[in-house]
C-alpha cells in the first residue's frame, strides 16, 4: 500500500492543449504519487478533444484560455498567480508521465535546502524512442544529480543554467523575487527563469533520482521550426545571454557525443543525425537573424504562433500579458473550487474580481 503525504503547501500545475493519449496516463501517473498535493491545478489552451472532460472527471481544477494567448512565460506566471498561496509550485507538460509513486516526493525532496530555488527532474525516453531521441534524454538527463550555483554560471556560461518545466518544482518565494516568469518570451523560460535564480544567489538542483516518462518524435520541419524558436531566444534575450555566456561550443561536445553512441549501436542512422543537425544549425541561425525577416515569415516558421502578435489587442491578450499582477494584488485570491467543478472557469469571460 502507497503511503499518502498531505501537502497543503504544493501546487501541481499542467499546461494542456488536445493531450491526446497520453492524457490518461498523465492523470494516473499524478494521482498514483505519494504526495497529495493542496492545488492540482489545469491550464487549458481552449482543446477540442476531451482533455477537459477527464480532467474535471479526475478531479482537477481548470481554466481555460484562448490558444492565440497561450505564451511559455506569461501562461505559467498565470499559473503562479493563480496559486499564489502555495509555497512550491510543480510544473509538469501534459506528455511527462510518472511512472514512479515517489517521483514527487523525491523531487519536493531536494528544496528542503533553503537556498534551493528551484529543481528538475530526469526524463526517461518512451520505449518506442528512436536510438537518436535516447542519446538526446541520456545526454541531457544523465544519471547523475548535480547542483548548480551562481559560480557555475560564471564557469561554463549558460549551459549551467540549463533546466526544464516539462518536469519542475519551484520555491514560489523564490520565483516571486526574481519576478517570476517572464511575460512574452517565445521559448526556453525555464532555463531563462533558471539563470535569473542563479544570478540572485539561489541554488539548482538537477535531481537524477526523480524521473517522468518523456521524449518526442520530431519531423524535420518541426525540429527546424523548433531551433528557429531557440535562435530568436538566443537573439531577444542576448543581453542576458552576454552576461553569463554562450552556449555554442556546448552544441560540439553533444554531436560528437551522439556520433560515438550511434557508432556502437547503429552506424547506418549517422546520415540522419547528421541531417538532423545540419537542419537544427540551419534553424538556430536563421532564428538568431529574425529582426531581418518579415514579421509574416517569422510567424509561419515559428511552432509558437502567439509570440509574433506584438502588441495586445484583445482584452483578454491585455489582461492575460499586463494585467495579471495588477489583478491579483494584494496575493489574496482564492478560488472556491466550486466554482471549478463541474464546468471550466473561461478566463476570458469575466474579470478575475468577478471570480475571487
Amino acid at each position: 500500500m502507497i503511503k499518502r503525504i498531505s501537502r497543503p503547501d504544493v501546487a501541481v500545475i499542467v499546461l494542456t492543449r488536445n493531450a491526446g493519449e497520453l492524457w490518461e496516463q498523465w492523470i494516473e501517473g499524478v494521482q498514483r504519487q505519494t504526495i497529495q498535493a493542496g492545488r492540482y491545478l489545469v491550464i487549458d489552451s481552449s482543446s477540442s478533444d476531451q482533455t477537459v472532460q477527464q480532467a474535471l472527471a479526475a478531479g482537477l481544477e481548470v481554466y481555460s484560455i484562448a490558444a492565440a494567448t497561450f505564451n511559455h512565460g506569461g501562461t505559467r506566471q498565470l499559473a503562479a498567480e493563480l496559486c499564489h498561496g502555495a509555497e512550491y509550485l510543480v510544473f509538469l507538460t501534459q506528455d511527462a508521465v510518472l511512472d514512479e509513486p515517489d517521483s514527487l516526493e523525491l523531487l519536493l525532496a531536494q528544496l528542503t535546502d533553503a537556498k534551493v530555488g528551484m529543481a528538475y527532474g530526469r526524463h526517461i525516453p518512451h520505449s518506442q524512442a528512436s536510438l537518436i531521441e535516447k542519446h538526446a534524454r541520456s545526454y541531457t538527463y544523465p544519471e547523475t544529480s548535480a547542483v548548480r550555483s551562481k559560480a557555475d554560471l560564471e564557469q561554463v556560461g549558460f549551459r549551467a543554467a540549463f533546466s526544464s518545466d516539462v518536469y519542475a518544482a519551484y520555491r514560489a518565494n523564490a520565483l516571486r523575487s526574481i519576478g517570476g516568469f517572464p511575460e512574452h518570451i517565445i521559448v526556453s523560460e525555464d532555463s531563462y527563469v533558471s539563470a535569473r535564480l542563479l544570478l540572485a544567489g539561489w541554488t539548482v538542483v538537477y535531481a537524477a533520482e526523480s524521473a517522468v516518462r518523456h521524449s518526442h518524435q520530431y519531423s524535420l520541419l518541426q525540429i527546424f521550426r523548433r531551433y528557429f524558436d531557440i535562435g530568436v531566444f538566443h537573439a531577444s534575450e542576448a543581453t542576458l545571454l552576454r552576461g553569463i555566456g554562450k552556449p555554442d561550443k556546448e552544441a560540439w561536445v553533444y554531436v560528437r557525443s551522439l556520433i560515438s553512441y550511434l557508432s556502437e549501436r547503429r552506424k547506418r542512422l549517422l546520415w540522419l543525425a547528421a541531417l538532423q543537425t545540419l537542419v537544427k544549425l540551419i534553424g538556430f541561425r536563421v532564428g538568431k537573424l529574425y529582426q531581418y525577416l518579415p514579421a509574416q515569415w517569422c510567424q509561419t516558421i515559428s511552432l509558437q504562433k502567439a509570440y509574433w502578435q506584438a502588441e495586445p489587442n484583445t482584452w483578454e491578450h491585455s489582461w492575460l500579458y499586463g494585467e495579471v499582477s495588477k489583478a491579483l494584488a494584494p496575493k489574496k485570491l482564492s478560488v472556491p473550487t466550486t466554482l471549478l467543478k463541474p464546468s471550466v472557469q473561461v478566463l476570458s469571460s469575466k474579470p478575475m474580481g468577478a471570480i475571487s
